[in-house]
C-alpha cells in the first residue's frame, strides 16, 4: 500500500535541520556520489568525542531514541532513506530533547560519503527488509557489497548487531558475514533473542504474534 506524503514534510524536516543531514536522493549513481566526502564532524555535532553507534534503517526512531536515552555516554547516528518515515524519528528526538542522536536521510550506499573509515563502534541492523526475491539479493543490507562498506566504517573490534524475524534472511546474512571475514560472536534463533537491546516497533509486534526473533553479533 502506497504511503501518503505527510503534510508540510519538507518544512518539518527543515525545522529539524540541526539534527539531520539530507542527502541528494535524486542522484541515480549513489556510489559515485559517495566519492566526494562530506564527513560528519562528530565532535562539533555532539560536543564530545564519545563513541559513535550507527543504526541503518531507523524507521520511526523508537529504537534509536530509547537506546540513546539509555546510554547517554554514547553518540548515535540513525539512517533512514524514506523521508516520510524519518520525520517521525526527527520530531521524537527533538521532543525528547536528546542531545546524542543525529540523523542521516540517505541510502546505505552513500555512508562512506559521511563517515571516515574506522569511525564507528557498532552498527545496528534492526528488521531490515529481507527482500526475498532472488532478483533483489544485491539490495539486502547484509549483501557482501554492503558488508564491505560496514567493515571499512567499523573500528577494530567493532560489531554489527542484527535482528530479524526472517529465517531465510538470517541464514543469508550469516553466510555473508562469514564470507566477508566477520567473526560470529553470538547467534540466537528463538522467541526471546533481544538481549538487553531496546525493542523496535517491529520486534514488539512480532513477539506479540509469537514469531521467532533471530539475532546475530558479527565482529571485525
Amino acid at each position: 500500500m502506497r504511503m501518503h506524503k505527510k503534510s508540510r514534510l519538507e518544512e518539518r524536516i527543515a525545522e529539524c535541520g540541526d539534527i539531520v543531514t539530507v542527502a541528494d536522493l535524486t542522484d541515480k549513481n549513489m556510489q559515485r556520489a559517495a566519492l566526494t566526502p562530506e564527513y560528519l564532524p562528530f565532535n562539533a555535532i555532539f560536543g564530545n568525542d564519545n563513541p559513535v553507534y550507527l543504526e541503518i534503517g531507523c524507521g520511526k526512531g523508537k529504537f534509536v531514541c530509547e537506546t540513546a536515552a539509555k546510554f547517554p555516554e554514547r553518540n548515535f547516528v540513525a539512517v533512514e532513506k524514506i523521508s516520510n518515515v524519518l520525520i517521525e524519528a526527527l520530531e521524537r528526538a527533538k521532543a525528547e530533547g536528546l542531545k546524542n542522536v543525529y540523523f542521516l536521510n540517505c541510502a546505505a550506499e552513500v555512508l562512506p560519503k559521511y563517515f571516515k573509515n574506522g569511525s564507528v563502534s557498532a552498527i545496528y541492523l534492526n528488521f531490515s527488509n529481507p527482500l526475498p526475491k532472488e532478483g533483489y539479493k544485491k539490495q539486502r543490507l547484509t549483501h557482501p557489497r554492503f558488508l564491505k562498506i560496514y567493515r571499512a566504517l567499523l573500528k577494530d573490534g567493532g560489531v554489527i548487531i542484527q535482528k530479524t524475524d526472517d529465517g531465510d534472511f538470517f541464514g543469508f546474512s550469516l553466510e555473508s558475514y562469514r564470507g566477508e571475514g566477520f567473526e560470529i560472536l553470538y547467534e540466537c534463533r528463538d522467541y526471546d533473542c533481544g538481549g538487553d537491546d531496546v525493542q523496535t516497533e517491529h520486534e514488539k509486534k512480532f513477539k506479540e504474534q509469537g514469531k521467532k526473533i533471530y539475532r546475530v553479533i558479527a565482529g571485525v
